[in-house]
């Protein structure tokens, strides 16, 4: 049986995923996001050691709301898929019990083994983080580039996989029209991807930055207007692209 190692457990989630969700945030975390509300979840040795059971036996007991809401669970992090096997392990014994499945991930997948299809193969959401198309821009931002979350996303509409993407707006890094049109203009072919989840940045996560003696790097930004919002909104849904927020 294999074992993961787990960051936290949210049993009451309402933003990853449809309905009432059972969050298991992976720990772990290759990417180094100026923006990362879970700074706490990047260690990859951190965590609680866990086997599937163990979340399993938790999770049946929040059935009733799961299922009353549309909900299920959802892997997020940290990186889920830097726990590959484990995650596929859970996933498993989820669609067993007839509960849904939500992947949360950056699609940072460094190989396509086996394990990734099993994993997809009981995945009935994935929601995609695409940081930003220019390349660069995303590599300042988050320390690496997007060329392997942009294959991922390739290869999920391949599948055929139902995909949320997220996109997170924040000043002087994604909230200009250029790089929402690039955006979208990406995924307009993929008819996998039902819809754009605009998140604006938020700092509800700078006290776990200042937990380990540091500063967030976007500690001085404040959230997006509105208006921005909109207009980013504007770009997919005049190309026939959902979009919410």
């Amino acid at each position: 049986m294999t074992i993961g190692r787990i960051h936290s457990i949210e049993s009451f989630g309402t933003v990853d995923g449809p309905g009432i969700r059972y969050i298991v945030f992976m720990q772990g975390c290759l990417m180094r996001c100026q923006y990362c509300h879970n700074r706490d979840t990047w260690d990859l040795d951190d965590g609680k050691e866990m086997v599937v059971d163990e979340l399993m036996s938790q999770i049946k007991t929040y059935r009733p709301f799961l299922e009353s809401s549309g909900g299920g669970v959802t892997a997020s992090g940290g990186e889920a898929i830097l726990q590959a096997e484990f995650v596929a392990e859970l996933f498993s014994a989820c669609k067993k019990e007839g509960i849904h499945t939500c992947l949360d991930t950056n699609g940072f997948v460094r190989k396509y083994e086996p394990v990734i299809d099993e994993l997809l193969d009981n995945t009935d959401l994935v929601l995609l983080d695409i940081k930003q198309m220019d390349d660069p821009t995303h590599i300042n931002l988050t320390k690496v580039s997007n060329q392997r979350t942009l294959q991922f996303a390739e290869y999920l509409a391949k599948r055929g996989q139902k995909t949320w993407i997220r996109y997170v707006v924040v000043n002087g890094f994604t909230d200009d029209v250029a790089s929402a049109i690039k955006l979208a203009e990406f995924i307009k072919p993929m008819s996998n991807v039902e819809k754009v989840e605009l998140l604006p940045y938020h700092q509800l996560g700078e006290h776990k930055w200042q937990a380990y003696g540091e500063i967030s790097p976007l500690a001085n930004i404040s959230p997006p207007s509105k208006e921005t919002m909109l207009a980013i909104q504007n770009v997919f849904t005049e190309r026939g692209i959902k979009a919410t927020f």
